[in-house]
């Protein structure tokens, strides 16, 4: 689903004069501006309206098609009904073969996908401009002639079945977000019924169902078509006409949702008690108006005073001030109708849910009480537009900002319009929407608790969708006409694609200063945006022995505290320039970025340099960071892949570096004294170690001028050596069960040791491991996903690291099957380095990689973070313009070379989950595994036990 906060947030832009800049000294007006989005639009004879986004500067196209249904219209009976139907539409059309869209889309270097939400369901596609004519094909031909059969049907619904363990049953909280918060938000309207749905409703719903579902909302005058990218804009006039014109538009009326949400008048709260919960949670939700109402501005910016960053009251309070959660967030989910806000806390450990929830009451009462200030209005508006402009880099991007302006409100300058207002917005505006919203009778609160912690034979609350929501059955419309596919000699092809067009792949500019730190620039000067990001050559494979995650708490504590600043002045002063402070530790590297906008970029780098050059380290925020970090790792040792994760790094490669927890264990954190964390920053950052990159609004003699300013003087300290590197030798393979009992899926990883970043066969590997497992089409996803329905998706990974690396692939399914993914996952990994690849198949891979990357240079942050990897991972900052051509160059013979370092022989296993549903048909092919209880796990032992 997609978040309608964070469209909003990056919905529309304005002149930046419009908004006050909040200094850490005084308010100022911003200098620079935006240009709003330009497009034309029109609407065809049979309804469908057209938006047209005209962007020469990329050398992509992004295709959007959104329909006016979406979780709301569920049927009675049928909740998840409208997001099952989604995944059907990427079957079998009468002149499209199933998955065809993915070789229309992904295997030219492009991508598809979708999303339910209550008010919609979206499909979209980024392609190579030149493959905009067979999108377009594709995209009507779906919408006009759906194939329905039962095998696409049975195969899907087993997927959505998967979707739900993993994002409801298997995460910590899942059951919180995606089933209890509608839940408890409405008594009467279908935003009650979860769009997700549950088991037994997908097993009700039959193939007639489907297909009334699709000749009932998916017709061209339920729909909106946005193309946004480099096209000629006459010629996509022709093809639409071509393409979408000559759908019929039924005569009957599209079915609508009526029902109003009464007001609440009486607070509600309940209790439920799950199993594995590490740390208890509280919501509380309160209703909103619809989003076109002249309240979502106020409501957006109290919102952002709420949530958004570390000065925000919850974070600051709660999390930071009161050490009473572990985080504390807000989720502003306006809708074409009444919405609701969620204002959650994930209590920090030993600290009570009622106690969170008062804390959560105390906050919206102040709101309530008292004006905000002009500094929280300021910063507040400034991180709404630096989002804006984040959101405008890409044509994907306005695509997705415009469509939804036009679904969610019925106009596409309605995100303009609320950016306009959001300018307006006074602190009395603010306190009139809390006061008018956020009652205490309107609320409805849960709070989540650990099974553990029920007394004996409590059972807590029982949460459901309410007897009272309306919901109406799905009549079928007279006359469906059941679509076959046309046989072989009637099919009509996809057109072919036009002429290339070629991709601008920018050239960094590197300087060293006197004191050795390098100054990496990429001019991009598109918008008015800048990510500044300095980057160390040292990171978590430092770690010493017994001092997991050294490296990533020493580089979080970075902006948690310099000589002159204190944690509340370092956030509040980025973020009242608009921007965010982030800093964090890889294997190879850490780093502190910002993003920012051009004009503040001064400032917000000198903020960047302090807490580069002058951390604190101070006793009390270690402390802090460190108990936030432990419960961090308590909730993650509850979820079965991030769990099986953890441990297949540690059965790859033992008590090597790359073995242990990057992030820490529970014990390796409360080992951390400060001397381990001054010692650590001291070997890591010193300026003949370390490189800034600005990537946006800059040029390259800006850049160094700025960087003499603010780092010019920074002098290399004695320090100790980097600890040794621990043993080369990699441990044997190992099959390991951990029994996470009641997990709601297993979490499988099968892994080994693979090749440093550095190796020659680095760039076939890579398109070997993207034939296993990039993408929908990779192999493990055929065969997993696709053709038996046992996961949501599966997938393999090979980062580049400056020492030999892992190879894993992965995946979640319900626990009786994972014993049957595991042997899929093993005979694909065999197969490929038994067997030359199709060139075919390979030139589909390579053009995922391509594709993928020349995205990513498309944003300030992409470029930044490429560039960041390839310093930590010691490569030269060339192969920013070489990328593209070394995985094209790369022979099918180099291919089955480096595949054969996938050999299954050489990988363990993993598998997490409520092994008293697996373990014996685990054991009948391995049956010397190791089966560990996860109360018995130590990831600080290479043993694991």
């Amino acid at each position: 689903m997609l978040f309608r906060a964070a469209l909003l947030l990056g919905a529309a832009v304005l002149p930046l004069s419009a908004f006050a800049q909040a200094s850490p000294q005084a308010a100022a007006p911003a200098a620079a501006s935006v240009k709003p989005i330009a497009f034309t639009e029109r609407t065809l004879a049979n309804g469908l309206r057209v938006y047209a986004i005209h962007d020469p500067a990329t050398a992509n196209v992004s295709v959007n098609v959104w329909y006016d249904v979406g979780s709301k219209d569920d049927p009675k009976g049928r909740s998840g009904f409208a997001h099952m139907f989604e995944h059907l539409m990427f079957k079998a059309t009468r002149n499209l073969v199933p998955e065809q869209m993915d070789r229309l889309t992904e295997d030219v270097g492009g991508y598809n996908n979708a999303s339910t939400a209550d008010d919609y369901t979206n499909y979209f596609e980024v392609v190579p401009a030149n493959h905009l004519q067979r999108l377009l094909f594709a995209e009507a031909d779906r919408m006009a002639s759906l194939v329905v059969e039962p095998k696409s049907f049975a195969s899907e619904r087993d997927v959505v079945k998967e979707e739900l363990r993993l994002r409801v049953l298997a995460q910590p909280y899942g059951k919180l977000f995606y089933l209890y918060f509608p839940e408890i938000s409405y008594t009467n309207h279908p935003y009650a019924r979860p769009g997700i749905g549950s088991i037994a409703d997908l097993e009700a719903a039959s193939i007639d169902d489907v297909r009334a579902f699709h000749a009932t909302y998916y017709r061209p005058d339920n729909a909106i078509l946005v193309v946004a990218g480099n096209f000629d804009p006459a010629q996509l006039d022709r093809w639409v006409d071509q393409y979408f014109a000559p759908i019929a538009k039924p005569d009957r009326p599209i079915p609508r949702v009526a029902v109003t949400e009464p007001i609440r008048t009486k607070a509600v709260r309940y209790t439920v008690y799950e199993p594995n919960t590490p740390l208890p949670a509280v919501l509380i939700s309160y209703p909103l108006p619809p989003d076109n109402s002249p309240d979502t501005p106020a409501l957006t910016v109290l919102d952002a005073i709420l949530s958004k960053g570390e000065s925000s009251r919850l974070y600051h309070d709660l999390v930071y001030r009161d050490q009473l959660a572990q985080s504390a967030e807000t989720y502003l989910d306006t809708k074409q109708q009444g919405g609701a806000l969620a204002i959650y806390a994930i209590m920090a450990s030993g600290k009570e849910a009622a106690d969170g929830e008062a804390a959560l009451r105390k906050e919206v009462a102040r709101l309530r009480d008292a004006p905000v200030t002009a500094a929280e209005l300021a910063e507040a508006r400034n991180e709404i537009l630096t989002a804006t402009i984040q959101n405008r880099e890409t044509a994907a991007g306005k695509a997705n900002v415009l469509a939804s302006s036009v679904i969610i409100d019925g106009d596409p300058r309605a995100a303009d319009k609320q950016l306009a207002a959001i300018a307006q917005v006074t602190a009395a505006d603010v306190q009139r929407v809390a006061q008018k919203y956020l009652t205490e009778a309107q609320s409805a609160a849960i709070r989540y608790l650990p099974a553990e912690s029920a007394a004996a034979g409590a059972k807590g609350d029982t949460v459901s969708v309410p007897a009272t929501v309306v919901t109406a059955p799905l009549a079928a419309p007279a006359g469906i006409k059941i679509v076959t596919p046309a046989p072989e000699g009637e099919r009509v092809l996809p057109p072919p694609p036009g002429k290339p067009v070629a991709v601008t792949i920018p050239t960094p500019v590197a300087v060293t200063l006197a004191n050795g730190m390098r100054v990496v620039t990429v001019a991009k000067h598109d918008l008015p945006l800048v990510t500044a990001t300095v980057v160390s050559e040292r990171g978590g494979a430092l770690d010493p022995v017994g001092r997991a995650g050294l490296a990533s708490l020493t580089a979080g504590l970075m902006t948690k505290g310099t000589a002159t600043r204190s944690a509340t002045d370092i956030a509040s002063q980025i973020e009242s320039l608009g921007g965010a402070i982030a800093s964090s530790a890889d294997w190879d590297g850490s780093s502190v970025t910002v993003t920012i906008k051009s004009d503040q970029l001064a400032p917000a780098l000198g903020i960047l340099a302090d807490v580069t050059r002058n951390p604190a380290f101070a006793a009390d925020e270690i402390d802090r960071a460190r108990a936030q970090a432990i419960d961090a790792a308590n909730v993650q040792m509850t979820d079965p892949m991030a769990l099986a994760g953890m441990v297949a790094d540690r059965a790859i490669f033992g008590a090597q570096p790359y073995g242990h927890v990057l992030e820490g264990t529970p014990a390796s954190l409360a080992a951390l004294k400060r001397g381990d964390i001054t010692a650590a920053y001291a070997r890591s950052w010193q300026p003949g170690d370390v490189t800034l990159v600005m990537v946006g609004d800059i040029t390259p003699a800006a850049a160094k001028a700025l960087a003499e300013q603010q780092f010019g003087t920074w002098k290399a300290a004695p320090t100790a050596e980097a600890a040794a590197a621990r043993a080369t030798a990699a441990p044997a393979p190992r099959v390991i069960a951990v029994d996470l009992p009641d997990a709601g899926q297993a979490g499988i990883v099968v892994g080994r040791p693979a090749i440093a970043r550095n190796d020659s066969r680095f760039y076939a590997a890579q398109v070997a491991n993207a034939t296993l497992g990039v993408g929908f089409s990779s192999r493990l996803n055929q065969e997993i996903r696709i053709k038996r329905g046992l996961s949501y998706g599966a997938g393999s990974q090979m980062p580049g690291r400056r020492d030999v690396g892992p190879f894993k692939a992965a995946t979640q399914t319900k626990n009786p099957s994972a014993a049957e993914v595991v042997s899929l996952i093993v005979a694909e990994m065999a197969k490929l380095g038994a067997a030359p690849a199709p060139a075919a198949e390979l030139d589909t891979r390579k053009a995922v990689l391509v594709g993928g990357f020349g995205r990513a240079v498309e944003t300030t942050d992409g470029i930044a973070g490429i560039l960041g990897d390839f310093i930590e991972e010691g490569v030269p900052l060339s192969e920013l313009k070489t990328y593209s051509s070394d995985i094209t160059g790369v022979s099918p013979k180099a291919v089955q070379a480096a595949a054969r370092l996938f050999d299954p022989k050489g990988a363990s296993i993993v598998v997490v989950g409520d092994s008293k549903q697996f373990i014996d048909d685990l054991r009948k092919t391995y049956p010397d595994l190791e089966l560990i209880p996860s109360s018995a796990l130590d990831l600080d032992a290479a043993v694991l036990k």
